[in-house]
């Protein structure tokens, strides 16, 4: 019973360690699967980022260029946004505005927000808005896309279907040390 409570102990103050704040490599791709009909919806809020920061500056080298090239060659997938950065992920949510393309009164072709919360798994929430403008700048038409409590794989290419758009996305740690190689012995 003693060795039970000694291990418990051991977990308590080890476990939280396990997911402490790291630097990752976000990469998500941001398609429309043309073979499925187009919902409309209203349209983004005026704050659709709730203050949340905006991505700007922050992009790194995206890795995920061939999977990119093989949906824009296949006429049932439209590519609306590929982007990639560096960020913290830890046990508290953090939440990024991304945007692509011109702002014109506060709202762009393409914006929405990513909450991002590391554990196990990566926790995710995703609202992301594809807008039309008419030639005064305003809104005329919108598609949604809303993924809540998606829990996904780190280092893995996750897909978060949302009907006619969709959400591909890779968390990769950059802090983590790679996987040993096993022993000679056992290689046999």
């Amino acid at each position: 019973m003693r060795l039970f409570r000694i291990l418990s102990l051991l977990l308590v103050v080890i476990a939280p360690s396990a997911f402490a704040d790291g630097l990752y490599q976000v990469e998500m791709i941001l398609v429309r699967q043309n073979a499925e009909p187009v919902i409309n919806s209203r349209a983004a809020p005026e704050n659709w980022d709730a203050g949340a920061p905006r991505l700007g500056e922050r992009m790194s080298p995206p890795r995920l260029g061939n999977i990119v090239d093989k949906l824009s060659a296949d006429a049932n997938y439209t590519v609306l946004a590929h982007k990639a950065w560096e960020q913290n992920l830890g046990e508290q949510p953090v939440n990024v505005a991304i945007t692509d393309g011109q702002e014109q009164f506060g709202q762009f072709p393409i914006e929405g927000v990513l909450s991002l919360q590391l554990g196990r798994f990566t926790d995710i929430d995703a609202d992301f808005w594809i807008n039309q403008f008419d030639s005064n700048g305003s809104v005329i038409a919108s598609e949604h896309l809303s993924q809540k409590d998606v829990r996904t794989k780190n280092n893995q290419l996750n897909y978060l279907d949302g009907g006619h758009l969709a959400l591909l996305i890779k968390i990769t740690s950059l802090t983590a040390k790679p996987p040993s190689a096993p022993p000679p012995d056992l290689q046999d």
